[in-house]
């Protein structure tokens, strides 16, 4: 079981899916497995002999260690991925995943800073430290352009265009897409390029944001640095550095984007992942009409 655990993330690292991708479905492999070692002599996993009420009883654990659905359907599509190659591969005859159901569960809606809070926000870095100048870059090109993290962490020096304010970024599965930069963004980015020697002298990095000992980020590291920014005006809210990719998001619906261009900003695969920010803008509606409205006051 392990070693065909080992050979379908070596297939989805082939298909070009990202390193994040392939250990999140190893990970729930793994505790898959740990789980039905005690089905099996010798505690040999045996995937053909997996059955779907030992794959149910796998998913009813989870729930009654409190794991919440959304995490659940997560595991469950794992699964059924897993199997699915197995069957395509030969390895087994028949699918124990076909008749699993996945959990149901609510998407929240995402949150987002305010105009003042995103100002707030990128103007908290230190404009006279080397590392203020580069985190306040990092922030603007977020809200910029509508990045992910490990978007940032991958852009490298060749990637922006600074004549034509167009970055090229690649994304979840290794796509690529080109978005606009703002000029604040540009402006910001190019003061980072004027300090980033000091790092990187002999320019032998090809990433454009790198870390105090000259090096790439990854993005835990990344996240934990601007997660430090935002507990200053956002200590209570529980937002995140992703929170400014959904701020991004809906301060242009809000101020008329078309949804299918934001889906392509966003590099969502389909315009439905892109459609909660509808919702997003439809609360901030209710609100106001509710706040205004002499009729919506009244009990």
């Amino acid at each position: 079981m392990q070693n065909l655990i080992d050979k379908f993330v070596e297939n989805l690292r082939l298909e070009g899916k990202s390193a994040n991708t392939q250990y999140g479905y190893r990970l729930d492999l793994d505790q898959l497995h740990t789980f039905l070692k005690p089905f099996f002599p010798e505690e040999k996993v045996i995937p053909g002999d997996i059955t779907l009420l030992m794959l149910r009883d796998w998913l009813r654990s989870l729930h009654d260690k409190h794991d919440k659905n959304r995490s659940l359907a997560r595991k469950t599509a794992s699964i059924k991925m897993f199997f699915r190659y197995l069957k395509r591969q030969g390895l087994i005859s028949k699918n124990p995943s076909d008749k699993l159901d996945t959990p149901r569960f609510e998407k929240p809606l995402p949150k987002f800073f305010t105009h003042e809070e995103i100002n707030l926000l990128l103007n908290i870095p230190e404009a006279d430290d080397k590392f203020g100048i580069r985190n306040r870059a990092i922030f603007e090109l977020i809200y910029s352009s509508g990045l992910r993290i490990g978007e940032v962490c991958s852009i490298l020096m060749r990637d922006l265009d600074k004549q034509n304010l167009l970055l090229r970024v690649k994304g979840k599965g290794n796509k690529e897409r080109i978005v606009p930069v703002s000029r604040p963004a540009l402006a910001a980015i190019s003061a980072w390029l004027k300090v980033r020697p000091a790092l990187d002298p002999d320019n032998q990095v090809d990433q454009l944001f790198i870390t105090r000992t000259g090096k790439p980020f990854d993005n835990q590291q990344l996240n934990l640095i601007l997660q430090r920014y935002i507990r200053l005006i956002a200590v209570q809210k529980g937002y995140s550095p992703h929170t400014i990719r959904h701020t991004f998001a809906t301060h242009l619906l809000q101020n008329g984007a078309d949804l299918r261009a934001i889906q392509q900003l966003l590099g969502h695969a389909n315009l439905s992942t892109t459609e909660i920010y509808t919702h997003v803008t439809l609360e901030d509606i209710k609100t106001a009409y509710h706040k205004a409205h002499p009729r919506a006051k009244d009990k």
